[in-house]
């Protein structure tokens, strides 16, 4: 064998032996590289968004209420376009400059923080990016740690392989540490300014930045030299790198740090409360609440409460009557008031309503024919199949107008005309409005909750005037913003011109007539025992509850609803804003009084409301020789109320000889007249007893 054949077999042998050795170190990188995708494909599975307390915001997304974590840290729920572009420039200029460049891992920075370590022989500064800081911190990894070191790269490259880079910012700025159990920037900059994150001043801002680095040796309640130190050196930085500039950065400087923490914003707490009772997990909830009305009512409801002797409490309700949105509610004076039971929301306590139901009873009353505002009626002493009622001063006015009588809030009328029209239906009508009454072990009401003899709550009031004020239809009252309470979005409770008899009355109107009664219609109430004082208003818009009594149900000496509840409710009218003037009467008034009455309603008499029904049907609406106005004349299509009263259902009524009505068990209906003129209308019941009426229609 010659040399040239050895080494020929040599080089041949080497180059095999380097081809398998290269061949091997690429098979191990390949198995490298699938080991590493497979790793951060891995977590990218197990990646979640982190929990965040509720927060409650206002109609207009403002924060009326935040709640801690369940773990009782302050972590809420923010977005990058919430926090102010400076902060977020000034972020990234200081943690990761190319935070929008690399892929999770900065290799620039890591070998810039390798030499720098060999060089000083400690480490200078990191290669964290914030990619890697928010692995860290999802994971809840400690510093420091090799291990930990490459856990956080896995997780880094898991998250840019997961999430854009916006969504990654957005997972810093909620978990970012600012001291103490505050995460996030949007819990830190209420905790340490008071506001939210949108609008930060230079030395704000810079605070932010320096404070996750070490935020316990950086928190300005604590520490608030050391603090100053490292806010003023993200300012020096900033400036140096121009996004300051020297004037900004001077300002920044000099400002002042914050002396401790703030209390995070508690604004309609009891309605919060009850929002996060009914969306466990939810990080928003946004309601109807009007936030700046909310603030007005709630420092005027402390500042009232503060002259009132303890436990004496009060709670307010404001709601848009022709929407059913709550507005504002103020449960008690001050949340943390235990001698007053300030966490018991006052605004749904059952508590005795008084005189406050006569107005729907007084309605159904006009309703059902069985009286007019003008109709004369008895105050003196009668009983009622052994119920033997009495008035608030135990004094009598004799015979007087149903509208005095309700404007005088006598007892005796009103127990006569709810005899009359029955307490179930009454029951029934205060639930079609989303009420709940409570009645007690009764199965059956009877004549003494028209006195007040059952639970309402204020909440149950103001929807029930709510459907007075808004013509007859209640909007069942809303909290949510973007959801409805309750089923049903309305309901008739009244005749549209019987809650118009109704607001005339309560508006203090001296008769019906046509126009506007004025501004502001309401009612008061007394709860037996002076246990309760009510009062509700409502104008064009809003209707206002207002209750005063000790959350324990005690008497209290004196408490009237006129002296107590009526100035707290004119003062939160006040507050609102100019008052809505009240409409004016719908087709179908009947503005008339004494002789002009239909004889069957000048008087309401004794033996009608006992019971003792005459043998034939009168027809009570439309009265005889009447002028109608139905808005035909100027297009309208309104229709005509037809009520009988007496007579044994079911009725059929006749328009001109030709059935309209057939077989109705109610005692009235509606007709829709088609042309302007003279009608002669008619009603049989089922005796074959017979009443009509001739009137002109335009």
């Amino acid at each position: 064998m010659t040399g040239a054949t050895v080494l020929r077999g040599r080089f041949g042998r080497w180059m095999l032996g380097g081809a398998c050795l290269v061949a091997l170190s690429l098979g191990a990188a390949v198995a490298g590289w699938e080991a590493l995708d497979r790793a951060v494909e891995a977590r990218v599975s197990r990646l979640a968004e982190p929990s965040t307390g509720l927060i409650v915001e206002d109609r207009d997304g403002a924060m009326l209420r935040a709640f801690a974590n369940s773990d009782g840290r302050w972590r809420l729920d923010v977005a990058p376009g919430d926090v102010d572009p400076r902060f977020v420039a000034m972020l990234t200029a200081w943690e990761d400059k190319r935070f929008r460049e690399h892929g999770g891992i900065d290799g620039w920075a890591v070998a810039r923080a390798a030499w720098q370590s060999v060089r000083h022989v400690r480490i200078v500064s990191g290669g964290s990016t914030l990619t890697m800081q928010v692995a860290r911190m999802l994971d809840g990894l400690p510093t420091g740690s090799a291990l930990a070191k490459g856990e956080q790269v896995l997780g880094a490259l898991a998250l840019e392989r997961a999430r854009t880079k916006d969504e990654i910012l957005g997972l810093y700025l909620k978990l970012a540490p600012y001291g103490g159990n505050i995460e996030g920037i949007r819990a830190a900059t209420l905790a340490w300014f008071g506001k939210e994150p949108r609008r930060l001043t230079v030395a704000e801002a810079a605070l932010l930045v320096a404070l996750p680095q070490s935020p316990e040796r950086y928190r300005p309640d604590l520490h608030p030299e050391r603090a100053k130190r490292a806010r003023d050196r993200v300012i020096d930085r900033m400036e140096a790198l121009g996004l300051l500039a020297s004037a900004e950065a001077r300002r920044g400087r000099a400002e002042a740090m914050p002396t401790g923490r703030r209390e995070m914003p508690i604004l309609a707490a009891h309605v919060a409360e009850r929002e996060r009772a009914a969306h466990p997990g939810a990080a928003k909830v946004r309601l109807t609440i009007d936030k700046a009305l909310q603030e007005r009512l709630e420092a005027y409801a402390r500042a009232r409460a503060a002259a009132m002797q303890k436990p004496l409490s009060l709670a307010l309700l404001v709601s848009d009557h022709q929407s059913g949105e709550v507005l504002a509610s103020v449960g008690s004076p001050d949340l943390f008031d235990t001698a007053r039971q300030g966490h018991v929301d006052l605004t749904q306590a059952l508590r005795s309503p008084g005189s406050t139901l006569k107005p729907l009873i007084y309605g159904l009353a006009f309703e059902r024919g069985v009286a007019h505002p003008e109709s004369l009626i008895d105050d003196r002493p009668t009983a009622f199949a052994g119920y033997t009622p009495q008035n608030f001063d135990h004094e009598f006015e004799g015979v007087i107008t149903a509208r005095r009588a309700l404007q005088l809030s006598r007892n005796l009328p009103a127990v006569a005309l709810l005899s009359a029209v029955g307490p179930s239906r009454l029951v029934q009508r205060m639930k079609r409005a989303g009420a709940h009454p409570e009645l007690g072990s009764r199965t059956i009401p009877g004549l003494a909750i028209g006195l007040g003899g059952l639970g309402l709550s204020l909440e149950d009031l103001v929807a029930i005037y709510g459907g007075i004020a808004n013509g007859g239809i209640a909007k069942r009252l809303r909290l949510e913003a973007d959801g409805e309470i309750g089923g049903a979005a309305a309901a008739r409770i009244l005749s549209e011109q019987a809650a118009w008899y109704v607001t005339s009355i309560l508006a203090g109107a001296p008769n019906t007539a046509k126009g506007s009664p004025g501004t502001i219609a309401h009612k008061t109430g007394t709860s037996f025992g002076y246990r309760d004082a009510w009062s509700i208003g409502y104008d064009g818009r809003h209707v206002v509850g207002v209750w005063l009594g000790r959350p324990d149900g005690a008497p209290v000496a004196g408490l009237v609803g006129q002296d107590a509840a009526v100035p707290v409710m004119r003062d939160v009218f006040a507050r609102i804003g100019p008052p809505a003037r009240l409409p004016g009467p719908p087709a179908g008034i009947l503005a008339a009084a004494g002789k002009a009455l239909p004889p069957p309603m000048r008087m309401v008499g004794r033996t009608g409301l006992s019971g003792a029904t005459p043998l034939r049907p009168e027809i009570v609406f439309p009265p005889n020789a009447a002028r109608i106005e139905t808005g035909l004349g100027e297009g309208g299509t309104a229709g005509l109320s037809l009520k009988v009263r007496n007579g044994q259902p079911p009725f059929t009524w006749y328009v001109d000889g030709a059935p309209v009505v057939r077989a109705l068990f109610d005692r009235q209906a509606s007709w829709a007249p088609r042309e302007p003129g003279f009608v002669d209308i008619s009603v049989i019941d089922a005796t074959g007893a017979a009443a009509s009426s001739r009137v002109f229609v335009e």
